[in-house]
């Protein structure tokens, strides 16, 4: 499906205050970008960069007052998540060198912290009597997050990590991902955290899952939806919140207001 997907920020600044943003998908598995508009207002001038985890960040310094960033992309996007039950789990001497580092305990994801209640979810075995590895051992812990910890609003902030989340049992979709990203790598998958834009969310908002490499390649996990749903766009990726923040800044300025919108994009009319 072609989606038209974008966001709104508003701040307001003090002083004049350094930012980064991370607002540009880039085309990829399952997205192309088709079209993309990037306005501000004022409109100052920004530079951009690539960071350690291939995402474009945009940097720019926000002057005095009001402003306001807006983006808006067409994408082309795959209808379905990619499911392989038969996906195996990768030995981490066989795993490429830039998977490894989604192996480690970070910020938000203790997985040091989390290893006996991963090994109590995926204890079950399959009807066939084999160890469910690999895949089927992230989509056990999906469904376990899913079924066990309650979606509310307001029952966690910027501090929350996947330990909080276990023991209480609640959060958002920040906190589904973190806890499957660290009960996955207790288990030596690797684990990342990915941000974007997800087609007929209720509510509608920026959003986060989580993806786990198995089968040498990364297949997308959400907690937060009872079955795999396609016609995503993810924007960022990384270890965990502290590296997918879409806006970062260094001085006072308060984000004021924010919108976000996810439309079946309407086909373009030729000549």
């Amino acid at each position: 499906m072609r989606l038209q997907a974008g966001c709104t920020l508003t701040f307001e600044a003090q002083a004049p205050t350094p930012l980064v943003l991370m607002l540009r998908p880039r085309s990829g598995t399952g997205q192309w970008m088709e079209r993309e508009e990037y306005i501000s207002k004022p409109n100052i001038p920004a530079t951009e960069y690539t960071d350690s985890y291939g995402n474009l960040c945009q940097r720019l310094v926000v002057p005095t007052g009001h402003f306001e960033i807006r983006t808006e992309v067409i994408a082309d996007t795959t209808d379905t998540s990619d499911v392989d039950e038969m996906a195996q789990y990768v030995p981490v001497e066989n795993l490429p060198d830039s998977v490894l580092q989604f192996l480690l305990p970070s910020r938000y994801c203790e997985s040091d912290r989390l290893g006996n209640l991963a090994l109590d979810i995926v204890r079950n075995t399959s009807a066939s009597g084999l160890p469910r590895t690999g895949y089927m051992q992230a989509e056990t812990i999906r469904r376990w997050i899913y079924e066990k910890v309650q979606y509310r609003y307001n029952t966690s902030d910027a501090s929350t990590s996947a330990v909080t989340t276990a023991e209480k049992r609640v959060g958002v979709c920040r906190d589904f991902s973190h806890l499957g990203i660290a009960l996955c790598r207790s288990l030596n998958i690797p684990a990342r955290m990915v941000v974007g834009y997800l087609y007929r969310l209720d509510p509608m908002d920026l959003h986060a899952w989580f993806e786990a490499f198995v089968g040498e390649r990364w297949f997308t996990f959400d907690a937060t939806q009872a079955v795999p749903r396609g016609n995503r766009i993810a924007v960022a990726y990384g270890r965990d919140a502290a590296d997918v923040a879409l806006a970062t800044q260094f001085g006072p300025m308060q984000l004021t207001e924010m919108s976000v919108w996810v439309n079946e994009a309407q086909e373009a009319v030729v000549g």
